[in-house]
């Protein structure tokens, strides 16, 4: 069956980029990038739905041309032709030359006339054709075409086919943004204007003010406690050490001694877990062997006669983690399944511990098979200082191991989830980060090689 960790996406600690911008930039970058998008459509349809019909109607005018030029040139007599020559040449800017066998040319490949008009000039005046923009080193638009047995040029002037520019077309881009920067800008201020306004008011200042004191004394008061609650722990370590040391001294009867030997021990366990939900949140992330992990923390509670431990990880995974912190975790799972999971009609717990890759995770699990819980005490067991079991009169614990848990999960950017089936087990998943096990193993060399130059 999946865990619940597999079926929801991880929720990690993404980096994620927060620009401090006002609700008016924001607005007004938003409708920019909107109308800019609009403009930049809007030219690309109308450049394609422009180049086609333009093309053509370039390609029939100069076709047209070509033909009345031939007409006029086959049925006019030779003193007509020189002077229809000549005025074409002065009125209409088109010149008539002969063609010569050694002439040089350049085919026109790109430029005024694209693609689609040369291949309609060539369909309406014959395969015969000759479209150049250069003839004897004279650039201009010449088209080569014959009458009867005599081939001739046409030189027409290139401009007066040429389309829109690229310096035009980004004349007009460039007015077209900066209208819709100008217009965003305007629509912003009238969108975020009633707010402004309403945010000047006496009421809203006092609500932000009140509201930004009551976020500022409680961060101080959540720093204030986590402050004395390690002061306070820390301070007890001393007569608690006394108290032991008097004990073992002083107390004859060797039960009594036991029994305060065991209390004291209780407490002091009860301070370290004090001491842990007040430690900082700061933690260093390195890839580490989760099983050297679990070994770690299972290796003072394995030879109880009360616990079975049972584990199933492969000594090659290895998650991003901190070590130390990880440890405590899995020690405590594993220390509230032995108190609290003991397989019914045994005085064993019988604890399996988990893990297996999930994409670029890892998901581990430790489960108990003692009578669990019901499921709507799931939610309040990682609250701080909440007991699970109502009717325990002892002071057992502090109430603060789960809570300690899905903390220091949280703070390695995992994700900690808990299930139970009342008389089958109870249940704690994980998912942690994965890591290159070459990584880990690095790692774990570079901490041994750190460790024996210390004790050198």
């Amino acid at each position: 069956m999946p865990t619940p960790l597999e079926m929801r996406p991880h929720r990690g600690r993404r980096r994620r980029l927060r620009l401090g911008f006002s609700l008016f930039w924001r607005t007004f970058f938003l409708l920019a990038l909107l109308l800019m998008g609009c403009i930049f459509v809007w030219l690309q349809t109308f450049r394609s739905l422009e180049d086609e019909p333009r093309s053509v109607q370039t390609a029939h005018q100069i076709a047209s041309l070509v033909n009345l030029t031939r007409a006029a040139l086959v049925y006019s007599d030779a003193i007509t032709r020189v002077s229809l020559i000549k005025t074409l040449a002065d009125q209409e800017g088109v010149r008539i030359l002969p063609r010569e066998p050694h002439d040089r040319f350049e085919a026109y490949t790109q430029g005024t006339l694209d693609r689609r008009a040369t291949e309609e000039l060539v369909d309406r005046l014959g395969e015969g054709t000759v479209i150049a923009s250069r003839v004897n080193d004279e650039p201009g638009l010449w088209i080569g075409f014959a009458i009867d047995s005599d081939n001739y040029w046409l030189l027409l002037d290139p401009a007066r086919f040429s389309r829109v520019g690229g310096r035009t077309w980004l004349t007009w881009l460039i007015t077209a943004v900066a209208l819709s920067l100008a217009g965003s800008a305007l629509i912003t201020r009238f969108i975020n204007r009633p707010l402004k306004q309403l945010s000047r008011t006496k009421e809203i200042r006092d609500v932000n003010v009140g509201f930004n004191r009551m976020a500022d004394q409680l961060a101080k008061i959540e720093q204030e406690r986590a402050v004395m609650l390690a002061g306070i722990s820390h301070d007890l370590r001393t007569p608690l050490a006394r108290l032991r040391l008097e004990t073992e001294m002083s107390v004859a009867d060797e039960d009594a001694r036991a029994h305060m030997a065991a209390d004291i021990a209780q407490l002091d366990a009860i301070i370290d877990k004090f001491l842990d939900y007040a430690r900082p949140d700061h933690v260093q992330f390195l890839p580490v062997l989760l099983r050297d992990v679990i070994d770690a923390s299972i290796f003072s509670v394995q030879d109880y006669d009360d616990v079975e431990i049972k584990v199933e990880v492969d000594p090659e995974l290895a998650v991003m983690a901190d070590e130390v912190e990880l440890i405590r975790v899995i020690s405590n799972l594993v220390e509230n399944a032995r108190r609290y999971g003991r397989t019914p009609g045994t005085e064993v717990a019988q604890i399996n511990i988990q893990a297996q890759a999930h994409n670029d995770a890892v998901l581990l699990k430790v489960r108990d098979h003692g009578p669990g819980v019901p499921q709507a005490l799931l939610v309040q067991l990682t609250k701080p200082f909440f007991r699970g079991d109502a009717a325990r009169t002892s002071a057992a614990g502090a109430g603060l191991g789960l809570s300690i848990v899905a903390k220091n999960i949280e703070r390695m950017g995992g994700s900690f989830a808990l299930t139970s089936t009342p008389g089958r087990g109870f249940a704690a998943h994980m998912r942690l980060q994965r890591a290159a096990t070459s990584q880990a193993v690095a790692a774990k060399k570079q901490k041994a090689e750190g460790k024996t130059a210390r004790m050198v």
